[in-house]
C-alpha cells in the first residue's frame, strides 16, 4: 500500500513518515529530496532557476514516477495536493494522509526555520503567523480531500503511533 503523507510545512510529514515506514517495515521516500537528487538542484535553487510552474510540473512527474513502488510511505511537499490532479491521483493509487496543524503550531514549529524555507525567506515574525495562516488558508480544500484527517493539535499519541492504530487494519498489520 502506498501511504501519502500530506500537510503544510512543518507538519511532521518527514518526521512522522520515517516514524512510520519503520514502524511498518516499508521504504520511505521524502518527494522533495527525491526531486533534489534527480534534478542536481535544492528546491530553492529550482523554484529560483526554473519557477514555480516548472517545478511544479517535476513535482508532479516525480510523484507519477513512484507508482512502481507498491509498498511505501511518501512524504510529498506542502504543495504537491494543490496542483495538477495531485490529490486526485494520489487517492486513486493509494492512502492520502493530512497531518493537519493550526497555523499556530505551524507557526511553533517553523519560526526558527525561516532562513531555509523558500516560502518563508524573509519573513518577520510578526509577518509569519499571517502569512501561514493565508497560505493555509488556500490549500486547506486540498488537504481535506485526504482519505484520513489526523489532527496534530488534538493531545494523544504521536502521530505515527495514531496513525499506525488506524491503519493496521487497513494494511493488513
Amino acid at each position: 500500500m502506498r501511504l501519502f503523507l500530506l500537510g503544510f510545512m512543518g507538519s511532521g510529514k518527514t518526521y512522522t513518515g520515517k516514524r512510520l515506514a519503520d514502524r511498518l517495515n516499508m521504504p520511505f521516500i521524502d518527494l522533495d529530496d527525491w526531486i533534489e537528487k534527480r534534478q542536481g538542484r535544492s528546491i530553492s535553487q529550482l523554484f529560483s532557476d526554473y519557477g514555480e510552474a516548472a517545478f511544479r510540473q517535476m513535482e508532479k512527474e516525480a510523484l507519477h514516477s513512484l507508482i512502481d513502488y507498491k509498498r511505501v510511505v511518501i512524504a510529498c511537499g506542502g504543495g504537491t495536493p494543490c496542483f495538477f490532479d495531485n490529490i486526485i491521483w494520489m487517492n486513486q493509487f493509494g492512502i492520502s494522509i493530512y497531518l493537519q496543524a493550526s497555523p499556530e503550531l505551524l507557526y511553533q514549529r517553523l519560526i526558527s526555520e525561516t532562513s531555509h524555507r523558500p516560502l518563508l525567506k524573509g519573513k518577520k515574525e510578526t509577518e509569519l503567523l499571517q502569512f501561514l495562516s493565508a497560505k493555509l488558508e488556500e490549500r486547506v480544500d486540498f488537504y481535506n480531500q485526504a482519505s484520513v484527517v489526523l489532527n496534530q493539535d488534538d493531545p494523544g499519541p504521536p502521530a505515527d503511533e495514531a496513525l499506525f492504530l488506524h491503519l493496521k487494519d487497513i494494511i493488513g498489520h
